[in-house]
């Protein structure tokens, strides 16, 4: 019974990290910087004056909570590490006026499934809006100026809407109708797809097994990318082209126990794993907002447009090895 009680303590530990969460039983209270959680460590440290040790002890049974429960999640609003670069991008001296029609999945890829062929698409359907929030974001809002386009016949119809109402009540009042005024027009057309999306770009894993207790961990990395360009309205020149890639990684691990005890006549099995999929619509935007801000970086260089203060190159560095600043050139 001690060799029972060992083996299943190994393969525990061994598994420890990738333990199975159960749902909270009170779901909304998981915020722990408000709530019961929260009030219950500090009513704790209150009582007992400066409480260090006890706010040690505290921190460790919330990561104790934290791992072990489901919790349901506000939602938010998420800041990747390229929405921050581009939304410190310093503004524009002339803000572009630009449109976009379609930023569409040309990939043609299908999500992997076990139980035969999905028909489901790998990447987001929602690339035009994830561009359209990329342009606007830009110098936080200080950038560019996106016209609508995507939902042009919608629009149209309702300026007609409007005209047809405002005629009307001008002939009543015997006045002269003040019409529509016309709408902005694009100086340039943003437009690209999602043109790739490779699965198995890297895989891997390792694992072991003795006396019928094992652990394995895999990895697999996918990738995909985009391109974005812009064409000028009056000549239909491609003024700029970009293409970015990000990576999406998947991993997971588990570990598992099988043996037979008492003379062979009783077995135990055990299993526990867990997993974790990088966001491909995540890994979308991230690779669409990176393709602005290099446009950006692209056009001021060739002269297409100044940005107003001095800026970071995440293609360039000096003879120093580092990325600073460098003056604009009057």
């Amino acid at each position: 019974m001690t060799r029972v009680l060992t083996a299943v303590s190994l393969v525990l530990f061994l598994t420890s990290c990738a333990q199975m969460p159960q749902w909270s039983e009170g779901p909304a209270n998981c915020e722990y910087g408000e709530g019961q959680y929260a009030q219950g460590f500090g009513k704790t440290r209150d009582a007992n004056g400066d409480g260090l040790v006890l706010d040690k002890i505290n921190t460790v049974t919330r990561k104790y909570i934290e791992s072990k429960q489901i919790c349901v999640e506000a939602p938010q609003v998420v800041k990747l590490p390229s929405f921050l670069d581009l939304l410190n991008l310093p503004p524009a001296k002339s803000m572009p006026v630009v449109a976009v029609y379609r930023f569409e999945d040309k990939t043609g890829q299908r999500k992997d499934s076990v139980t035969g062929q999905s028909f489901s698409t790998a990447v987001t359907q929602g690339g035009t809006e994830l561009l359209i929030d990329a342009l606007k974001t830009a110098g936080n809002g200080k950038w560019f100026r996106v016209v609508e386009r995507q939902g042009i016949d919608a629009l149209v119809r309702e300026r007609q809407i409007i005209r047809s109402a405002r005629d009307e009540a001008a002939k009543k009042l015997n006045e002269k109708s003040p019409g529509v005024g016309p709408l902005l027009f694009a100086g340039m057309i943003i437009e690209g797809g999602i043109i790739g999306y490779d699965s198995n770009i890297k895989t891997g894993g390792r694992g072991a097994r003795t006396l019928g207790i094992g652990f394995s961990n895999q990895y697999r990395q996918d990738q995909v990318t985009v391109s974005v360009r812009a064409v000028s309205v009056l000549t239909g020149e491609i003024l700029l082209n970009v293409q970015t890639k990000k990576s999406i990684l998947s991993y997971g691990g588990g570990g598992d126990l099988f043996r037979f005890i008492e003379q062979g006549t009783q077995l135990i099995e055990y299993e526990d794993g867990v997993g974790n999929n990088e966001s491909v619509t995540y890994a979308v935007r991230t690779a669409v907002e990176a393709a602005v801000l290099e446009m950006v970086y692209q056009g001021h260089d060739r002269g297409f447009w100044t940005i107003a203060e001095g800026h970071r190159h995440p293609h360039q560095r000096d003879h120093t090895g580092t990325n600073d600043k460098h003056a604009i050139k009057q």
